[in-house]
């Protein structure tokens, strides 16, 4: 049996939606549709973490040894909170080799992109330019630390974006993505993962 490991937020967690909604657990149903049989996932994330949060989590929870695979998205916060950014580069570095360490190949390590919440009609009356120039710079962070360890990238935001003006897509909040827009990210890796297997 496959194991999956998910590190990160609320995105992670799938706030505002069913569990079983979230894109974890939407990828392992994906997968077993595959023929790939992998355990239900194991995520460390909470809303509202900014990447020390996470490395916090992961240090106080008991992990397998080995992952046959692991996703990160984190970054969203750390940005909402101001966060300096210098901190976000070396903490995203560490989780980054925490998730190698745990599946001994890099290559499936898989690194979400950040979603542009200024895209959401939860920023209306924020300063969406700003927000999304921020966000683009740590989405050019996340993936340059991704290539330089080999790690998977796998982009989400743009279409995030132009998602973001779709009821559909947003969940009661009109911050956080429904079960549709998690369900494009679950594809997104289980293609990615399919390769692989």
């Amino acid at each position: 049996m496959k194991t999956f490991l998910a590190l990160g937020d609320s995105y992670t967690i799938g706030e505002q939606v069913l569990l079983k909604d979230s894109f974890p657990y939407q990828l392992v149903q994906m997968l077993r549709k595959n023929n790939i049989s992998i355990n239900a996932p194991e995520i460390i994330a909470k809303t509202g973490w900014t990447t020390a949060n996470l490395l916090k989590g992961i240090s106080v929870t008991k992990l397998l040894k080995h992952y046959d695979f692991v996703s990160l998205l984190i970054g969203v916060n750390n940005q909402y909170d101001g966060v300096a950014f210098s901190i976000f580069e070396k903490e995203f570095e560490e989780l980054i080799l925490k998730s190698i360490s745990l599946t001994k190949k890099s290559e499936n390590v898989f690194v979400f992109s950040i979603p542009d919440w200024g895209a959401s009609p939860f920023a209306t009356e924020r300063n969406k330019e700003e927000i999304t120039k921020e966000i683009n710079e740590y989405n050019f962070v996340c993936k340059s630390i991704a290539e330089k360890h080999n790690c998977v990238f796998i982009e989400i935001t743009e279409e995030y974006k132009f998602d973001a003006d779709n009821d559909n897509f947003l969940a009661a909040d009109r911050l956080h993505p429904s079960a549709f827009e998690y369900e494009k990210w679950a594809k997104k890796l289980t293609e990615k993962i399919s390769v692989l297997h």
